[in-house]
């Protein structure tokens, strides 16, 4: 089960530099959109993703796949391939952020994920005004949204 919510982030109103923290570079492409089925490389690690549907709150399975499998699968996605650095700060109460800046044609979107323990949590979570937008409810920020040309 992944809970999250999702803030459009301007980069000017961070209080932190999020190239001082971890950063991994993700390209991933959806294989259908419904149910999302996807592909990502996060680093040299890739996987096959089923997510179901929902908003703040979605089932998702990872699945390992090999280098091969991953290069093979490419070329059956549809729309765009993304592509982003995700910065991975810590927050208070054992949360973190992840920070996605998008590259390519989507640049210069970037959007904030925070994965709660549960419904209460995120539900109860008092964003700071530097996060921005909350667009958790909005299936125009899902990544398979943003794949499509």
């Amino acid at each position: 089960m992944e809970i999250e919510r999702k803030f459009l982030i301007d980069m000017e109103r961070l209080p932190f530099r999020p190239e001082d923290f971890p950063c991994r570079h993700i390209e991933q492409g959806y294989l259908c959109t419904a149910p999302v089925v996807r592909i990502r490389r996060d680093n040299e690690e890739y996987f096959l993703t089923y997510k179901s549907k929902g908003l703040m709150v979605r089932e998702e399975y990872n699945l390992p796949l090999t280098k091969e499998a991953y290069e093979h699968l490419i070329p059956k996605t549809d729309g765009r391939l993304l592509r982003k650095k995700r910065y991975v700060i810590p927050l208070e109460n054992d949360l973190s952020l992840e920070l996605d800046v998008f590259e390519g044609s989507l640049a210069p979107l970037v959007l904030a994920e925070i994965e709660f323990p549960d419904e209460k949590t995120a539900l109860s979570y008092e964003a700071p005004d530097w996060l921005g937008e909350d667009v958790t409810y909005s299936a125009r920020y899902h990544n398979s949204t943003l794949s499509k040309k």
